[in-house]
């Protein structure tokens, strides 16, 4: 047992080193990737975009074919390091996750970020960080208390005391044995 044991320790620690060299160094993170601002977005919304992939002098576009927004522009930040860029979600755009791509004019580099978009979330175009609620009526057929109509609703509670009170003298009669 203890033969076996000495082999898979040593298999498990070779295995850690390597993965630990293939990390990326903790201060690279952040210059390849891309925000995109507000990460969940409603139909309409407007996305922002920032890398710091193509250096604070560069220029890139950006691709949001994906979500049918087509391409756009970034450009540098004034006194930021990394370049913005913004494209609005087309209001015929279906709930999913769709990939961005900005590539770098100085070299070519690409950089990808994932975009989620639904039919409901917390984000309206205005982004003003309120949660959005549904607002209207719901089309059901039945109708409310105070539906949208007060002479149909007046109409039906007035149908449904008459045959209430039919009902309610038919059995009347039927219990006297009257017939009916």
């Amino acid at each position: 047992m203890r033969c076996i044991a000495r082999p898979l320790t040593g298999t498990a620690l070779a295995v850690a080193v390597a993965a630990l060299a293939a990390a990326p160094a903790y201060g690279d993170e952040g210059t390849g990737r891309l925000e995109l601002s507000p990460a969940g977005v409603v139909p309409g919304d407007e996305v922002i975009v920032r890398t710091a992939a193509c250096g604070a002098d560069g220029t890139a576009t950006g691709d949001a074919g994906a979500v049918g927004a087509g391409s756009f522009s970034l450009a540098p930040d004034a006194g930021q390091p990394q370049l913005d860029g913004r494209f609005e979600v087309p209001p015929s755009a279906q709930p999913g996750t769709y990939e961005i791509v900005v590539t770098c004019a100085n070299g070519g580099r690409q950089v990808t970020g994932d975009l989620v978009v639904t039919l409901t979330g917390t984000h309206t175009g205005t982004d003003t960080g309120q949660p959005t609620y549904p607002r209207g009526s719901v089309k059901t057929g039945v109708g409310g208390a105070l539906g949208p109509d007060p002479v149909q609703t007046a109409a039906g509670v007035a149908a449904l005391a008459v045959a209430a009170a039919g009902g309610t003298w038919l059995l009347h009669r039927r219990a006297r044995g009257d017939g009916i």
